[in-house]
């Protein structure tokens, strides 16, 4: 068995660490150009090698049409998802695109987990060379809030490199491995994770026991689709207006005069973490210099929209954890955006503290991840590190809400079952309908996926449907269903389809807020409708049979009166009312059900009599 190893697959460089086994400390790999940062970067040579870091950077000036980064963005997410990025990457998408994107690079098309699977080649070979032996096994990090396509992407990538991954580590989990929780014994961190694409937040937990350490993720949120590329994205759009303003000079974002430009800017906002101001000085078309003076103000300026929406989610998980911002003893800044000053300080105002950077930020996420891989293997007992899952799942009930079988932000893995049953006579299938989300109705719920229970027919209520939601070490879930009475049992691995919009999360916690208090009066209005039914089936089948006959005249005008009654409640939306009908009907049918129940003994007593003879 070769080497296993922890890589950070990053939306702008990826990185790939060990555990030096003389030291105890983590360590990444310097590759061939003599930094431990590979640029996320994929170009195809015409004669169709593939070029994968710093080649395939310098690439993107010279032959934008045949090189892509930042993909990790388009992992696990479908083509109506990326339109309004589109004009910002110099890269195309095959028309023939489906629900999984396909980008064209020269005159061949991939997906984002092929390309994915060249830059985790790449790293592996950047270990294997270091090593001097195979590696064939990795821990790979993930943003907190990718979903469950985006995560399947990620293993698919691993697999087309020729890697068993053996975890999906959360970035600032990984980064709580990294990053002062080896000497921190007990209290509560926060992990600010800005990197080029994406932005997490996790509440963690410090427990010192007897048995050891735990590490447990109270609450995680974030964006997936926020980062330092929104920074360089404002500074080259900020920049053209001023071309078109002063030289009426409109080059397109995906040309190689836009993409140098891109690189000016990126090293004068670098510049402006260091010092004051920089001057922008950049030759144009026509001959001129195009000059700009920036000053870090200017800089500051631009970058608040971005840090305010950093900020949304960090409340978000602060409440989620029931937690107060001066609550937290540690706070940890992960992710090379984190360097700008304005950053810094807004979240040391924010936190009343200031935040932990003595790791350089951009290598903590793998150094912790080589770390989780060192757990893996060497099986560290005196350890535990919990994640959570960030989106409540369950299924679709009768009548159209959602039974919620794992909560939002339970560690896993997990397990946990819940009961149901049939609500129409005679059913002979049961479908399942798995949901995501954190609305009271499953048509407000993301669909994970469908099947269906065969189940003999009976009457309603009486089978009884075992449902099981099993989520894994990597946040993939599994769900199973089993008639309890019967045996017969169904079970189905969740792969849902890249086609998502990585903003839906955002959406789905913004929407359950928002509309809770609406959410929760359309369930019991479907709740109370939903009972309603049952009991009036139930009264029309006593009614129908013969024990019925022995009710007098006058209790039968009440049933009549309240079942009408009852029916023509249940076409409003008012729940109390409905409520107040099925009172009203349980009390008018008291003698009916008494009847029936003795009824039911006789027969019963009477078949046991003539068993007996």
């Amino acid at each position: 068995m070769g080497r296993i190893v922890g890589i950070d697959l990053g939306t702008t460089n990826s990185l790939v660490a060990y555990v030096d086994s003389q030291t105890g400390r983590p360590r990444c790999i310097i590759g061939p150009y003599g930094s431990t940062l590979c640029p996320s970067v994929v170009s195809l040579d015409p004669d169709g090698n593939v070029i994968v870091g710093e080649p395939a950077r310098k690439r993107l000036l010279t032959q934008p049409e045949r090189t892509i980064y930042s993909v990790k963005r388009l992992m696990g997410r479908g083509v109506a998802d990326i339109q309004d990025e589109v004009k910002l990457f110099p890269f195309r998408v095959d028309a023939a695109s489906k629900n999984v994107i396909r980008v064209q690079l020269g005159d061949k098309s991939f997906t984002a987990p092929e390309i994915s699977s060249f830059i985790l080649r790449e790293l592996k070979n950047w270990a294997e060379a270091h090593f001097g032996e195979s590696v064939d096994r990795a821990v790979i990090t993930v943003p907190a809030y990718f979903n469950d396509a985006q995560r399947q992407a990620t293993k698919d990538a691993g697999k087309l490199a020729g890697l068993d991954v053996l975890r999906l580590v959360n970035e600032p989990t990984a980064a709580s491995l990294a990053y002062g929780l080896h000497e921190k014994q007990r209290g509560l961190v926060a992990v600010y994770d800005l990197g080029g694409g994406t932005f997490d937040i996790s509440i963690l937990k410090l427990i010192a026991t007897s048995e050891g350490d735990i590490y447990q993720v109270l609450s995680t949120n974030g964006d997936t689709h926020l980062g330092g590329d929104d920074i360089d994205n404002l500074l080259q759009a900020f920049i053209h207006e001023q071309i078109l303003q002063s030289d009426e000079i409109d080059f397109s974002p995906h040309g190689e005069i836009a993409q140098e430009l891109r690189k000016e800017l990126i090293s004068l906002k670098h510049g402006l973490s260091e010092k004051e101001s920089a001057k922008l000085r950049f030759p144009l078309p026509n001959g001129k210099t195009f000059e700009f003076e920036f000053t870090r103000g200017m800089l500051d300026a631009m970058i608040r929209p971005v840090m305010e929406r950093t900020m949304t989610p960090v409340k978000r998980a602060l409440a989620d954890a029931q937690l107060k911002p001066e609550q937290m003893d540690e706070v940890v800044l992960v992710g090379g955006t984190t360097r700008t000053p304005f950053i810094r300080r807004t979240v040391q105002e924010f936190f009343g503290r200031a935040p932990h950077t003595e790791l350089n930020p951009d290598e903590v996420v793998a150094l912790g991840a080589s770390v989780q891989a060192n757990i893996l293997e060497r099986g560290v007992s005196n350890m535990l590190l919990l994640d959570v899952t960030p989106l409540s799942l369950g299924i679709e009930t009768y009548g159209g809400a959602i039974g919620k079988i794992i909560p939002r932000n339970s560690p896993i893995p997990a397990s946990a079952q819940e009961m149901y049953t049939t609500g129409v006579d005679n059913q002979t299938g049961i479908d399942i309908h798995v949901l995501q989300g954190e609305r009271e109705l499953a048509k407000d719920c993301r669909s994970l996926a469908r099947f269906t229970l065969k189940v003999p027919p009976a009457p309603a209520g009486l089978p009884r449907i075992e449902v099981k939601f099993l989520i894994d070490a990597n946040g993939i879930l599994q769900v199973g269903a089993k008639d309890v009475r019967t045996g017969e049992q169904q079970q189905i691995e969740v792969r849902p389809s890249y086609g998502l919009d990585d903003a839906e999360i955002e959406r789905i916690l913004e929407e359950s807020i928002e509309y809770a208090e609406q959410d929760f009066a359309e369930r019991q209005v479907i709740e109370a409708r939903t009972e309603a039914e049952s009991i009036l089936v139930a009264t029309s089948k006593a009614l129908a049979g013969d024990q019925s006959n022995a009710l007098p005249a006058g209790d039968r005008a009440k049933i009549d009166a309240a079942v009408a009654a009852l029916k023509e409640s249940v076409t409003g939306s008012d729940y109390k009312l409905i409520r107040k009908r099925i009172d009203e009907l349980n009390h008018a049918t008291q003698d009916l059900a008494e009847i029936v129940m003795n009824s039911a003994i006789s027969s019963a007593l009477k078949g046991k009599s003539v068993g007996e003879v």
